[in-house]
């Protein structure tokens, strides 16, 4: 599928199968489609689960499909698996994070698919470690969430735990997954044989917190919720109310405390008894914090973010959704892409969160319709016009 004119793809000419649902499997092709893939959305004739679960749900087809081409297949009767079998032969990557055991069932799992064809890169993504006693559990963002630790640590104190605002883990799974491919591709040019990748949802969120857990693990003391604020420095992360607003500010390092003192002139906090070292500070962190708010409750919000940027003082201010799309720094950034569908306005989406020198960011196209590319794909596969209509009749097609 073209892309921009100018645009680095990388993976041009690379084919990959996307046999995913809702997000971390379809956010791992779509990271490949970004770099120069072609890849081939394999829905069920009702299509991807995502795209009935209303207005949230149609956000992440929007989000996690452009650039796709989209095929609906039945792949409970032969001649659809028939069909698959015959588009993987023709692939060099198969993404899937279907139920556990799915695939298999469905005499598509990746001992079976790759002893058929041995430079296949494999990606599967689940939700727990297929090698643990959760293998054959259904793990979406949330359950990784709680039972990494994610949730524990997330929320304030003296409140129930709380999950991230977003699903976290399954958009870094994605970005994950795709990170493993590249690297199974690379692989793949050297020794000629491709690989049977894995992740799980509860890896991604392991991985997620590993200072953290380097910290527990090293004999630190388990971590717990403390709302804004980091467990061990202080100010870093803390959340400063300002005129109109609140920043989060980070100044522990003893000489970055000293400037930020200096700045709001207030060089008396630095021999306070309270605020002295990072350790009084972590103390005496409920007074630090009326302190902070006191040196900067008259100015806004992006002029606190001004004046301590001007003195390498680290903060930024908490924006709501409107007022990031109107930053300076996202829109000079590119990262908003408009993806132009064939039969409509298209729409806005995030792009690749990387360029690659001064070339202009791919932009693929809106998300494909259930099964708009069908007859287009078999085709490509070699089925004649009589085949693909029969497919039709016979319901293995959408």
């Amino acid at each position: 599928m073209a892309g921009n004119a100018g645009a680095v793809r990388p993976l041009e000419g690379v084919r990959v199968i996307d046999l995913g649902q809702y997000i971390a499997g379809p956010g791992a092709a779509m990271a490949l489609a970004e770099l120069g893939a072609d890849v081939i959305k394999v829905e069920p004739l009702a299509g991807d689960q995502a795209r009935h679960i209303g207005r949230y749900g149609e956000a992440m087809v929007r989000a996690y499909n452009r650039g796709k081409r989209s095929i609906a297949l039945d792949l409970k009767q032969p001649q659809g698996r028939e069909a698959v079998l015959r588009l993987i032969g023709r692939s060099d990557v198969l993404v899937q994070n279907l139920r556990p055991g799915a695939v298999a069932k469905l005499g598509l799992g990746p001992d079976t698919v790759r002893a058929l064809h041995p430079r296949l890169v494999y990606l599967s993504i689940a939700g727990f470690p297929s090698q643990g006693p959760s293998a054959d559990r259904p793990g979406y963002d949330i359950a990784a969430q709680a039972e990494s630790g994610l949730m524990s640590v997330t929320g304030e104190a003296d409140r129930p735990p709380q999950k991230v605002g977003v699903p976290i883990v399954d958009a870094a799974a994605a970005q994950a997954g795709a990170q493993a491919v590249l690297a199974a591709l690379f692989g793949r040019e050297r020794s000629g044989v491709g690989a049977t990748l894995e992740t799980s949802l509860l890896e991604v969120a392991m991985h997620l917190q590993a200072s953290n857990w380097c910290d527990y693990l090293g004999g630190g003391p388990e971590p717990t919720r403390i709302g804004d604020g980091q467990p061990h420095n202080a100010p870093a992360a803390d959340l400063v109310r300002t005129r109109d607003g609140h920043i989060v500010l980070s100044a522990y390092a003893e000489e970055h405390w000293a400037r930020f003192c200096r700045v709001v002139g207030r060089d008396d906090l630095r021999t306070d008894p309270r605020f002295c070292t990072n350790a009084r500070r972590v103390e005496h962190r409920g007074a630090l914090r009326a302190v902070l708010s006191e040196c900067l409750s008259d100015l806004g919000s992006d002029e606190c973010v001004a004046l301590l940027g001007r003195h390498q003082i680290v903060a930024g201010a908490v924006r709501r959704y409107g007022q990031v799309l109107g930053s300076a720094d996202l829109v000079a950034s590119g990262l908003v892409v408009d993806a132009p569908a064939p039969d409509g306005p298209g729409y806005r989406a995030i792009g690749l969160p990387y360029r690659f020198g001064d070339a202009p960011r791919d932009n693929p196209p809106a998300a494909p319709g259930l099964g708009e590319h069908s007859d287009a794909v078999l085709a490509e596969a070699g089925y004649t016009g009589d085949e693909i209509a029969a497919l039709r009749r016979q319901g293995v097609m959408a």
